[in-house]
């Protein structure tokens, strides 16, 4: 069988997190799944994989609940399976309540209803984000919503990336006063699937940017209408066993080898212990680096 994963989030209120908890890690247990799904007071955010019956199953029952009867799967190709059927690309299932179910570190500052996150960036499609840029052309400013580490092997061309290690790091980030100049301009926020820009584009708007948009379905459904032909270069680094993506096989390399400066894509722990960043490291020069915040 062939081995999907999925990559989805919901921002709806829910009124028992521990309850949905448990109800999906038994069904992800029971359909031999693995994978990480946070749960929170204001919705899920996952990433799942498994075979693709099960995988098929699992997106029937979690819609048969209410509160995500609305929720946009997205899927991808897997590694493959263990033995055992399971998915490659996780080592385990991890199903737990938090604060956030993505971490910007200002749960009390966001809100959200049944439609979802109030106050947030207007949503573009991947076409309608062309359309901006055709209609409004050097004005559009790409904001990376990801870990800097991230836009290494891929991002917008053009794109501002923030200077941030973890999302607690953004709100002191856009504070900082750093990007005030774009508040009169009209500032696209994107990241991998979405979940990140949602609350990246309510507190850019809270703190006075004045036109903020936020791609739907994130760089994941741009990059499967427009591959390689459109705004995008380089892969997309993911947070499972296939460490990056691309869309098609002709995807450019825009990483750079911290040792020998050679075209990289592949990735690797920063050396520092203490250190969350991944570093672009070629084979030919091993398997460990230390980041430049750490050098």
């Amino acid at each position: 069988m062939p081995a999907k994963i999925l990559l989805y989030y919901q921002f709806t209120p829910i009124t028992d997190p521990d309850a949905v908890r448990l109800w999906q890690r038994d069904l992800c247990e029971g359909l031999g799944l693995r994978g990480r799904i946070l749960l929170s007071k204001d919705g899920i955010n996952g990433t799942v994989g498994g075979d693709m019956a099960a995988v098929k199953k699992y997106v029937r029952k979690t819609k048969e609940f209410a509160p995500f009867r609305n929720i946009e799967f997205k899927w991808s190709e897997g590694t493959g399976l263990d033995e055992q059927g399971q998915s490659l690309d996780f080592p385990r299932l991890s199903v737990k309540v938090r604060d956030e179910i993505v971490s910007f570190g200002a749960p009390g500052e966001l809100r959200v209803d049944e439609s979802g996150v109030v106050g947030g960036g207007t949503h573009l499609t991947p076409g309608a984000l062309h359309k901006l840029v055709d209609d409004r052309g050097d004005d559009v400013v790409f904001f990376d919503g990801r870990n800097a580490f991230e836009a290494e092997i891929g991002k917008f061309r053009d794109a501002i990336v923030p200077d941030v290690e973890t999302t607690h790091d953004f709100i002191a980030e856009i504070e900082s006063g750093k990007y005030d100049h774009l508040k009169n301009k009209p500032v696209v926020t994107y990241c991998t699937g979405g979940i990140r820009c949602e609350v990246l584009s309510s507190l850019m708007t809270a703190r006075g940017f004045g036109e903020v948009y936020q791609l739907d379905g994130g760089i994941v459904r741009y990059g499967e209408s427009f591959g390689n032909t459109g705004l995008w270069e380089g892969s997309l680094y993911v947070f499972d066993g296939r460490e990056s993506i691309e869309f098609g096989h002709d995807a450019a390399v825009i990483g750079r080898c911290a040792s020998c400066d050679a075209p990289e894509s592949r990735m690797v722990n920063c050396a520092d212990d203490t250190c969350r960043n991944r570093v672009v490291l070629c084979a030919a020069c091993g398997d460990t680096a230390t980041c430049a915040r750490h050098a």
